[in-house]
């Protein structure tokens, strides 16, 4: 599959794979500590830090009535308005540009999730380098073209959506433009659990659409993320929090930065485990093959005496001939004196 080039950064299943530090609303509000969050996530060697670009104007109404309010036992966010959980979760805008800086300075690639044309637009003036597309979004045609048509790299979230849906989705993003596009195996809810991840979705999507696909995961803990990795994700994204005792709307199913970059060092291990097809000893494993079983001379031997259970045995280490003509060569005599500890060779019989 095609690389993907971000800031530099190659994106492909020939390298390690691309961990986005997803901040979202995990600031709590506060300027400060979304530049804490930063500066972490530069130190713990995230490649990518990802913020969200809306207000709760262009989210939604200020109801607080029907489907406007949150009622969901299992929901994090329960008894919350829809523009109540915005407005404490988004990032003010006014932040984006010295975020945006801060980033550059740490090396840290840093893009948005924009939910509405004014926010694409809002980000074009800061040079933004790539956009995702949240899950919520991802049936949202005129934001996927729109996207597109800034000719960016794209990563989309495939929560929810069939595949017609994302078959749509997909056209729609290469029509309009968008010629670097990656998938996002997801699971919208907050937190997921793993038996609701559905991995193996990941190597099917690759195969659907001949396209990057990466992980964008709420699960708790980094078992989840590490598999996909093993399936062939070439991105994963998780929630980063100072702290989850911060109780910030995003923090129950964020990453700790302890735990970020346990993900940022084991994903790299299982990358580099993959390898290739490969059987038979390989370069590091020849100076152990000495140390295989063979069969050597336990008790020493006259030359004419047969071969026994008695006078040889299969034994580390392996210079003599290998424990499948162990039962063959029994009763065979022996053309010479042979003394305790030797290797038996074909040399020695007949």
């Amino acid at each position: 599959m095609k690389p993907i080039v971000i800031d530099d950064q190659r994106i492909s299943d020939s390298c390690a794979p691309y961990i986005i530090a997803e901040m979202s609303g995990n600031h709590d509000g506060s300027f400060e500590k979304a530049i804490k969050i930063i500066e972490i996530a530069a130190d713990i060697g995230v490649h990518a830090v990802k913020i969200q670009t809306y207000t709760a104007e262009t989210m939604t109404l200020n109801l607080k009535k029907n489907e406007f309010l949150i009622s969901d036992s299992d929901s994090l966010w329960n008894g919350k308005s829809l523009y109540e959980l915005y407005q404490q979760a988004h990032t003010p805008w006014e932040w984006h540009e010295p975020i945006f800086k801060r980033c550059r300075e740490l090396g840290l690639t840093v893009f948005s999730t924009p939910f509405d044309e004014s926010a694409i637009d809002f980000l074009e003036k800061l040079q933004a380098p790539a956009y995702k597309i949240a899950s919520f979004e991802n049936t949202d045609l005129p934001l996927i073209r729109r996207v597109a048509a800034t000719g960016k790299p794209m990563l989309i979230s495939t929560g929810m959506a069939t595949l017609a849906e994302l078959d749509e989705t997909v056209r729609e993003a290469k029509k309009y433009g968008c010629n670097d596009l990656i998938l996002l195996k997801c699971t919208s809810t907050y937190p997921a659990l793993a038996r609701d991840s559905n991995i193996l979705t990941i190597p099917h999507m690759q195969k659907l659409f001949c396209t990057q696909v990466g992980l964008s995961d709420h699960t708790l803990g980094i078992g989840v993320p590490l598999a996909a990795v093993a399936l062939g994700a070439t991105v994963i994204e998780k929630h980063l929090t100072l702290s989850r005792k911060d109780e910030g709307v995003d923090s129950a199913f964020s990453l700790e930065p302890d735990e970020m970059k346990r993900l940022v060092i084991e994903s790299e291990q299982v990358w580099s485990s993959l390898g290739g097809i490969h059987y038979g000893p390989t370069e590091k494993e020849k100076g152990s093959l000495q140390f295989r079983r063979s069969i050597y001379v336990i008790k020493s031997i006259n030359e004419g005496d047969v071969l026994t259970r008695e006078n040889i045995r299969c034994i580390r280490p392996g210079l003599g001939l290998p424990p499948k003509f162990f039962e063959g060569i029994l009763g065979k005599r022996v053309n010479c004196e042979i003394k305790l500890g030797t290797p038996l060779s074909w040399d020695h019989i007949g």
